[in-house]
């Protein structure tokens, strides 16, 4: 019988995904374990592994089309079975024909008619001497951006998100006349005494550049709009003299210095953050409506911003029961989920179970800002910067770190 296999469930809040690229071609004989695909959650770029001994009999989903969860993107022939008995007894669509393609529609200068590249399109155009990240693979994509054309400026090369861009711009400096009839037409179409444009509304005379956004980026802002309508939230502000935590790091990195161990100002404030839940206990609860949780394990989640290269957005790596490891256990944790967020992606495991998130901008230079709440937390903290400033210490004007 053949094996199907079927979009997964990445993360808990998974709804669909994205086949960002497919490591394996029809035909390919795969071992349990091997990583078939990238998949774009609303979280993260993640590897997606097979599971079973076989034969890629046919590859359902094209790079670059979101299908829902549970749905065909693949088929596995197993020992002893064709490619064509496992893709017929899979119900599986069949291949697309080499035939002539369909008539050709007049030019519209919409997104929409960018023509759609196949996957085997872009496997021929990414041969093994082109290396690019697949963000910039699915914007090329959806731009209709020509990858033999594009030199890559990232690490070695790399065609990445920036590179796109500016081919796109380029094509768009030099194209057909058709392309300006949409402005002329708008233009003819506003009242003479128009206001300015707000925000969302076309600025005729511009140079405009279309730039897709990323599943994950799509599913952050629509559960940012649905936590400051479903949440309420109240922002509280403080300063806190941070001096004597300086020292205390600078005295304690000076210990841990032959152990290769560097604990940062971010490492502190959660442990202080799930000292404080602990015996807080409304810090460490979710809002339900008609009534609030309260959780007896205090899960301290730490948001990592993610490379353009890997998508960008952003995901919270969750450190669990915090309040009971060590400033060293908490440091090697939060640093493990920062560079797994960053290379493989996190596990469901690894971004799941959260009861509280601290969204830490200091180390860009920032001493202010509101965070929203991450769902089902009820509290969130926004950490500055510490800075170097006049403050009044025992009535007396001193220099110190705020």
């Amino acid at each position: 019988m053949p094996i199907n296999v079927t979009m997964p469930r990445l993360s808990d809040t998974m709804e669909q995904g994205t086949v960002v690229k497919w490591h394996v071609k029809e035909g390919q004989k795969v071992s349990s374990g091997d990583v078939i695909a990238d998949i774009e959650t609303d979280k993260a770029t993640m590897e997606q592994s097979i599971f079973d001994d076989g034969v890629i009999a046919r590859l359902v989903c094209p790079e670059g089309k979101q299908v829902k969860v549970g749905e065909l993107i693949a088929v596995l022939a197993v020992e002893g079975e064709s490619p064509a008995d496992a893709v017929a007894g899979a119900g599986a669509p069949p291949a697309p024909k080499a035939s002539a393609p369909a008539t050709k529609a007049a030019p519209v200068p919409a997104p929409a008619a960018v023509p759609v590249v196949t996957a085997q399109a872009v496997v021929v155009e990414d041969g093994p001497r082109t290396r690019i990240s697949p963000v910039a693979r699915r914007m090329a994509q959806e731009m209709g951006v020509d990858l033999a054309q594009v030199r890559g400026s990232g690490p070695g090369g790399r065609v990445i998100k920036r590179d796109i861009q500016a081919a796109a711009e380029n094509r768009s400096a030099q194209a057909p006349a058709a392309r300006a009839a949409a402005p002329a037409a708008l233009v003819a179409a506003q009242p003479s005494a128009a206001p300015a444009p707000s925000a969302g509304a076309i600025v005729v005379g511009t140079t405009t550049v279309e730039v897709p956004v990323t599943n994950m980026r799509q599913v952050i802002a629509r559960r940012l709009v649905e936590s400051k309508q479903s949440i309420p939230h109240y922002q509280v502000s403080m300063k806190f003299s941070m001096d004597a935590l300086l020292e205390l790091r600078k005295g304690l990195n000076a210990q841990l210095a032959p152990m290769d161990v560097k604990l940062s100002v971010n490492d502190f404030i959660v442990r202080a953050c799930a000292l404080a839940m602990a015996k807080n206990r409304f810090f460490n609860a979710s809002w339900a409506g008609d009534r609030i949780l309260v959780h007896e394990q205090v899960n301290v989640g730490v948001a990592i911003a993610l490379d353009e290269e890997k998508g960008g957005g952003l995901v919270v790596g969750v450190v669990k029961d915090t309040d009971r490891k060590s400033l060293r256990q908490i440091s090697n944790e939060i640093r493990s989920l920062g560079e797994k967020a960053r290379t493989k992606g996190l596990s469901i495991d690894e971004m799941s179970g959260a009861t509280f998130t601290i969204s830490n901008l200091g180390m860009f230079g920032v001493d202010n800002f509101t965070a929203i709440i991450n769902p089902p937390n009820s509290a969130i903290l926004a950490c500055g910067a510490a800075i170097e400033q006049p403050v009044v210490r025992d009535h007396q004007l001193v220099v110190g770190w705020e």
